[in-house]
């Protein structure tokens, strides 16, 4: 169908069809319109992978790559464009035509627990790589849906609360990424944040949906609400929201077409909101899509080297005392809760059911043989309880009392669920109902057990008959489950080795949150003691170099919560400091979401940041390792020595965490390495830096400023050249500061970048264009590039920035929005 004939389809729907088009049917989808042939347009969550319309937990099998950060990391626009197509075949697999991402909320604070998913802390860089992420996606055909519009830096009270954030602010900083990604990317898709902006929520706010978005950065796709996070009828569509998410309707439906014909919502209006939602369908096929919904895992070997090498490219070299790359032999000892465990993703809507998880121990284990290597756990570092595995039998009652008979029975994999739509067979009411689940458990270990309970809803555990884990008699809401859920109830009960138990969980629904959820999560574990430490620090001393595998996992880095500071979780540094004690040939593997604190670093002699690099995992850390890739990442945030050294760290509340309702972001521009150049503060580990296996020189800055004057522009060239004796990358970074600055501006930002790779010898003239935004800031409502001097710097990271260039102009230039 042309696009010209849109118009005439709208003029054959009836009002109510209208409607049901700006609501979803479901979780993932739009209702279809058989009487005038309009298909069904469906979505799935990302940003990486597509997880496509099962739960949270378990579904249809996906690739998972490289999060957020990760791909931050890389530096990589091509990288990061070909990955976006790939995601578009694995949307294609589920069924989908658009994908849930990316997500592009700047790292403000150190502690967000959705920092993993997110690029950077610099609006460039993160503007750079989602445009890339975007274009690559959009090219094969899926909607790109970019996120959350705006202000969502926290996950403290993210349902709720308001960012009071500055224009200026706004623009120079956490608007960016957007209006890339509208002007040059061209997304089909922005999905509204849960948090109010400056006292309104999001997806009711005229001035950021209409007059940004739409009127001054042109944006023609969809805008849709994040999933319940829109609260009301008239006033999110005469705002500019196009779609409620998910569906049944609620705001919308019945409640939206007596808002149309009482005039509260304007017909005009109306049409302009459908009409948007039905060019995204013929954009992404949906409209004429009338295939019967199937979904398939769809394991790729193209994907799986492309996961591994994003991962390679993603890992950041912090130290290295000449102990790797790893020599081809010698004793290895493979230590840490990281080290037999794939760390792959983070917590949330993010997570999905891989296809398979490689842990470090078995990539080592296959690129050097598992003869080389020893393995002690050393600490633990999860944060609940670890899950009960094994069958659990479902009884459903279509009560909230567990009384009756049942009206369904079936059996789930481990000891956790996450209910949403259809539930129990379709047999119960997800919002009302109950269940009771058994599993037997046998005892690995003799002695106290500790047990852990959370839920959305109510719950209960019993082991053999006894009451041990209650988070029913006295539910509370806490940090769980995107904040609907209670914090971990637990119990302690003695355990025998080799002997079962019966464990029992019951559940019901409560008084629905926010979102809606239902869900409860149970685990069972025995705590580490000194004595796995020494264990560790034995095998450690006994070996010619120790691995330390360290960090945190998708329990920690998760939608929902914040974490409580940047330490690594448990004992995790005790056990770093008795491994480098026993062996100084101790390598540290990092695996977080964000920035730790390092107590330990001088007595290491390498450290590698991996992140969590999708399915692939323990492959892509084994091949930098050994040297069969290089580590190819640069910082996309700042490591600060502490925590409170961070920009959002305040003894004012409401400047982190928030108080009373509202966050203020304090700090306005200065976010990230602009924080720490203001205040004199040295970090850990600056933005953009990074170690190679060889080395780089750059040489012969140049600057073209022709026409500097006329519009605003200039050209900035470097020689670079690899004077090491291995192939190898590194990312040329470029910031502007403006010399005497009319308003206080940073002492430099970041403005332009490349990842270049050259063969050892070799050497190559880097171009950077910069346009005028480059050097303007956002004075009294619009943007202007002020007369007067400016200095570019080059170089590697924030903190060595060796080549420098003046420019200077006449006049002011002010600059359309």
């Amino acid at each position: 169908m042309a696009l010209t004939d849109l118009d005439a389809l709208l003029n054959q729907m009836t009002l109510e069809e209208q409607v049901s088009l700006l609501s979803g049917e479901d979780f993932w989808s739009l209702p279809e319109i058989k009487r005038l042939g309009i298909g069904k347009l469906r979505v799935t969550d990302g940003p990486n992978g597509a997880r496509g319309g099962g739960s949270l937990i378990g579904g249809v099998k996906s690739a998972s790559f490289p999060v957020g950060i990760a791909l931050g990391a890389t530096w990589n626009r091509d990288l990061v464009s070909e990955i976006g197509g790939a995601l578009a075949a694995e949307v294609k697999s589920k069924g989908a035509h658009m994908l849930l991402a990316p997500t592009v909320n700047i790292h403000r604070s150190v502690t967000n627990g959705r920092n993993f998913e997110c690029y950077s802390e610099d609006p460039i860089l993160t503007a750079e790589l989602a445009t890339a992420y975007i274009t690559g996606l959009q090219a094969e055909g899926v909607g790109a849906t970019i996120k959350h519009f705006a202000g969502n830096e926290s996950e403290i009270e993210r349902t709720t609360i308001s960012s009071d954030v500055d224009e200026r602010a706004l623009r120079e900083v956490y608007l960016i990424p957007f209006e890339w990604a509208v002007k040059k990317g061209e997304t089909w898709g922005v999905m509204t944040a849960y948090n109010k902006l400056n006292g309104t929520f999001a997806s009711e706010n005229e001035w950021l949906l209409t007059t940004v978005l739409r009127e001054q950065w042109g944006h023609e796709g969809l805008v849709m609400s994040d999933w319940f996070g829109s609260h009301s009828t008239a006033e999110t569509v005469n705002a500019g929201l196009d779609l409620e998410m998910p569906g049944p309707p609620r705001d919308r439906g019945e409640a939206l077409v007596e808002a149309v014909k009482t005039g509260a919502v304007p017909e005009q209006t109306l049409r302009e909101r459908v009409g948007t939602v039905l060019a995204v369908m013929q954009r992404t096929g949906a409209l004429d899509d009338h295939r019967e919904f199937i979904e398939h895992a769809d394991d790729r070997e193209e994907h799986r080297a492309l996961i591994r090498r994003a991962g390679a490219e993603a890992t950041v070299l912090l130290k290295n005392d000449g102990i790797l790359p790893l020599t081809a032999t010698g004793k290895i000892a493979v230590i840490g809760p990281n080290a037999k465990t794939a760390q792959i993703m983070g917590g949330g809507s993010a997570q999905l059911n891989p296809h398979y998880r490689i842990s470090p121990f078995e990539g080592l284990a296959t690129a050097l043989g598992e003869g080389r290597l020893s393995y002690a756990h050393g600490a633990t570092n999860y944060r609940y309880e670890p899950l009960l595995t094994g069958a659990f039998e479902v009884d459903y009652f279509a009560n909230t009392d567990l009384s009756g008979e049942p009206v369904h029975t079936e059996t789930q994999e481990d000891g956790q669920a996450f209910w949403a739509g259809y539930v129990g067979a379709g047999k119960v009411d997800p919002k009302h109902f109950s269940a009771r689940m058994r599993h037997r458990y046998e005892a690995q270990q003799t002695g106290a057990h500790r047990v852990g309970l959370f839920s959305a809803g109510l719950s209960r555990l019993y082991v053999d008959g006894v009451l041990v884990a209650d988070a029913w008699s006295h539910w509370t809401a806490g940090h769980t489950f995107f904040e609907q859920g209670c914090d971990e109830v637990i119990g302690m009960v003695d355990l025998e080795k080799g002997k079962s138990y019966e464990i029992v969980i019951e559940f019901a629904t409560g008084q629905e949150g926010t979102l809606g959820i239902a869900a409860m999560r149970s685990g069972i574990g025995v705590p580490l003691g000194r004595e796995a430490i020494d264990a560790a620090a034995e095998i450690a001393g006994e070996a010619d170099t120790a691995i330390v595998f360290v960090g945190r996992n998708g329990e920690w880095d998760s939608e929902g919560s914040d974490l409580p500071d940047i330490t690594l979780p448990g004992r995790q540094d005790e056990l770093i400091e008795a491994v480098a004690s026993a062996n100084p040939r101790t390598i540290v593997v990092l695996q977080t979401g964000g920035p730790v604190e390092m107590p330990w670093l001088e007595r290491v002699s390498a450290v590698l940041e991996a992140w969590y690099p999708g399915q692939e995992a323990g492959n892509a850390i084994a091949d930098v390792l050994t040297g069969a890739a290089e580590p190819g990442g640069r910082l996309p945030q700042t490591f600060p020595v502490k925590w409170l050294d961070n920009p959002a760290h305040s003894q004012n509340r409401e400047v982190y965490p928030g108080q009373d309702g509202h966050v203020r972001y304090a700090e306005g521009v200065f976010i990230g390495y602009r924080h720490y150049d203001k205040h004199g503060i040295a970090p850990l580990f600056p933005f953009g830096f990074g170690l190679s296996y060889t080395q780089f020189a750059l040489s012969d800055p140049a600057v073209d400023e022709t026409r500097f004057e006329a519009d605003g522009s200039a050209t900035v060239s470097v020689t670079v050249e690899n004077t090491g004796s291995r192939p190898g990358s590194t990312v040329v970074q470029l910031y502007v500061g403006e010399d005497t600055p009319v308003l206080e501006r940073p002492e430099k930002e970041l403005k332009a970048f490349a990842k270049v790779r050259l063969d050892a010898g070799a050497r190559t003239v880097v171009q950077l264009p910069l346009d005028a935004r480059a050097f303007a800031s956002f004075d009294k409502g619009g943007w202007r590039v002020h007369a007067g001097g400016y200095t570019v710097r080059v170089g590697t990271s924030a903190a060595d920035l060796p080549l420098s260039a003046a420019l200077h102009r006449d006049s002011n230039l002010d600059l359309p929005l």
